[in-house]
């Protein structure tokens, strides 16, 4: 028999730290990321953070928020690129069914899930037990994401994209290193606060929706996310200077084998090297450099994914009415 037990997320971040098996198969999930989140933009007195036993261990995690009878899960969709539930392999059905109890319980009428992956346990788990326990499930794509596996070397990567992309990177990198003196650094936790700035800097520099998307209250919660994700040791910046002058720079974050490429700002006078583009190509080669499994450029479907050789996922919304 399955027992529930209430969470804070401070007792989730020692659940992670203490219970290895524990899938937080993202860095969108983890306790860190969810905390920031829901100090700058939740809009419920409290989360329904519940973590489910069963034989004597922790087998699950549901993030959860509920409001007006309706549960999701603890994110954004602006600041969150796909979320999830945290699930012991193996577990799957005894954990998702103690959560559908457990929201029948809370007189909670649909469960609103997204953006999730299709490998997600969402996805791959969730739905099909739903199903069984006579819910009805609507499942629509709402957008992509972009990933590629990371060969061993530059090279290796190079040489995978096709015949014209190939080209115009190695082109664009001999005019970089022809355009003054080139300096790119992929800066740790260590500096987050000066990179942070130089961040902000050149993000105030965009125009259109990028520029409308750091209003104060974004602002914020970057200053937030990146204090917190610095002290976990998970953030990077690469920052490209020409002449000693910045020029463009990305946030990363470096989890599990993943470098996630968050966010970027670029300076416009720069614009005919391409420096935003090669930026993206020097986190790559860095993070190659690493020994990093897997490149993701997250949520989009940018055409600069696809030429720098990322893959297009699915990313699906999905809405389970609960009887």
């Amino acid at each position: 028999m399955y027992t529930i037990t209430r969470e804070s997320f401070s007792s989730l971040a020692a659940l992670r730290k203490n219970s290895k098996a524990l899938q937080w198969k993202s860095v969108f999930i983890l306790p860190e990321w969810m905390q920031t989140w829901w100090q700058h933009f939740h809009t419920n007195p409290e989360p329904h953070l519940v973590s489910i036993h069963y034989e004597n261990r922790v087998i699950g995690i549901a993030p959860l928020q509920i409001n007006n009878k309706v549960a999701s899960l603890v994110g954004g969709d602006d600041v969150c690129d796909y979320l999830d539930f945290v699930v012991l392999p193996g577990f799957e059905g005894h954990f998702f069914k103690a959560i559908l109890d457990e929201l029948h319980r809370q007189g909670v009428t649909q469960l609103r899930l997204g953006l999730v992956r299709p490998d997600s346990t969402v996805m791959t788990e969730l739905i099909g037990i739903a199903r069984q326990y006579g819910a009805r499930v609507t499942i629509s794509q709402e957008d992509v994401t972009s990933e590629m596996p990371l060969p061993a070397t530059f090279d290796e990567y190079l040489n995978a994209l096709n015949t014209k992309q190939r080209h115009e990177v190695r082109r664009k990198l001999r005019r970089l290193q022809e355009a003054g003196k080139i300096e790119y650094r992929f800066i740790n936790n260590a500096e987050t606060d000066t990179m942070l700035e130089t961040f902000f800097h050149l993000f105030s520099l965009a125009r259109g929706e990028k520029a409308r998307f750091m209003t104060p209250e974004m602002t914020a919660f970057f200053h937030s996310l990146s204090k917190v994700m610095s002290d976990a040791g998970l953030i990077r910046f690469g920052k490209l200077e020409i002449d000693s002058q910045p020029a463009a720079i990305v946030m990363c974050f470096d989890y599990n084998d993943i470098m996630y490429l968050y966010n970027s700002g670029f300076d416009p006078q720069f614009d005919s090297l391409s420096v935003g583009l090669m930026s993206k190509v020097l986190a790559i080669q860095e993070s190659i450099r690493q020994g990093r499994k897997r490149f993701e450029f997250l949520k989009g479907n940018e055409i600069y994914k696809e030429r720098l050789g990322g893959q297009e996922i699915p990313l699906y919304r999905c809405l389970i009415d609960i009887n």
